[in-house]
């Protein structure tokens, strides 16, 4: 066998316990020591994550604000037809208008438990006959 083969992982052996204490006993130390000192200055991780608690801040503020966009759309909805459900509305209308029958029929649906539903009953309106319309022809087709 030749030297060559002995010397060469040797050589390499002895580059990693060479890097190994350096690490140990150098590098180690001054990797804390910079560390220590990061921490001590104040705000520094607010300063390198500012980008990312910014970008957050928005995606919150804009879903929250399409949150409460569709709640009050939607209470306010809710708060239209519950009106429209209250049985004494009715009564309330028929006694302001003088309209007996209606204040008698009104408060009789409201005792019975039906002032909800009459409140919520419309006529039909009978919708226009429409005529059918004769297709026109294309141009140049016959």
């Amino acid at each position: 066998m030749e030297v060559t083969d002995f010397i060469i992982p040797l050589f390499v052996a002895f580059e990693v316990v060479i890097i190994l204490a350096l690490y140990r006993y150098v590098l180690r130390d001054w990797i804390i020591e910079k560390w220590e000192e990061k921490l001590d200055e104040e705000g520094w991780l607010l300063i390198k994550l500012e980008p990312v608690i910014d970008e957050i801040e928005d995606r919150v503020h804009d879903k929250l604000q399409g949150f409460q966009d569709s709640f009050f759309g939607s209470v306010g909805a809710m708060t239209k037809k519950a009106q429209n459900l209250d049985p004494m509305k009715n009564v309330r209308k028929a006694a302001k208008d003088n309209d007996w029958t209606s204040l008698l029929v009104e408060y009789a649906a409201n005792k019975a438990g039906l002032g909800g539903v009459l409140g919520n009953i419309k006529p039909e309106i009978p919708q226009k006959e429409t005529k059918p319309t004769q297709i026109k022809g294309v141009k140049g087709l016959k």
